[in-house]
This record gives C-alpha cells, sequence and structure tokens, in this order.
C-alpha cells in the first residue's frame, strides 16, 4: 500500500511521534514509554511512519533508533500554501471592506426620528 504525509498526520498519534523524535533520534523503547498505548500500537505507527518516509530506523548495535525525515512534510505544506493565499486574500478584501463600512456609516449625517403619536 502506497502511503503519503497526509496519511501520517492525520492521527494525533502520529502527530506526537513525529515530534518527539523531531528534536532527537530515539530508540523504539524510548518513543514507546512517551505514551500511554500499547507497544504493538506504537510499532503499527511507526511502521506507517516509516512507509510514508517521515521516519527512518537505523540500527545501531542491538538498538533501533527512529530518526525524523520531514522534508516529506513540504508535501503538505505545500498543498496547504494554496489555500493559506486563497484565505488571506479573502480576509484581506474583507477587512477592506469592512474599514470602507465604518467610513462610510462616520460621513453620513445622522437623522432624528420623528416620534409620532
Amino acid at each position: 500500500m502506497r502511503r503519503d504525509p497526509f496519511q501520517a498526520i492525520a492521527d494525533p498519534t502520529r502527530r506526537e511521534i513525529i515530534n518527539t523524535i523531531a528534536h532527537a533520534s530515539l530508540n523504539l523503547n524510548a518513543v514507546a514509554d512517551q505514551f500511554d498505548i500499547s507497544r504493538p500500537a506504537i510499532s503499527k505507527h511507526i511502521k506507517i511512519l516509516t512507509e510514508c518516509g517521515l521516519i527512518v530506523i537505523k540500527k545501531v548495535g542491538r538498538e533501533r533508533y527512529c530518526e525524523a525525515r520531514l522534508q516529506k512534510l513540504n508535501e503538505v505544506s505545500n498543498w496547504l500554501d494554496q489555500y493559506r493565499i486563497f484565505w488571506t486574500s479573502k480576509l484581506d478584501a474583507l477587512e477592506t471592506y469592512l474599514a470602507n463600512e465604518k467610513k462610510t456609516k462616520k460621513k453620513r449625517p445622522v437623522t432624528k426620528k420623528l416620534k409620532r403619536k
């Protein structure tokens, strides 16, 4: 099965695993110790992250260490950029519109309504 970075970041546990090893390479037990879920569940998450190319497992002696490879997240960032640009332009236009409305309201003379009996 082909996996992509979008699948990896879809799960909060996998996002936290990425965050945990982004700062330092950790062995599999150290990664599992950071979570309150079973080691087999952590292993499944790590397998998905490895298949996505966000983690590389390196063997050092008898230990296996997880290292982050965050370049693949650029694909996610590039995809999000199109929406960031779109919404930024829409919000800027809304801000301009509201500023113009505020100016227009200040220029309008205030008229008092007469009470009818």
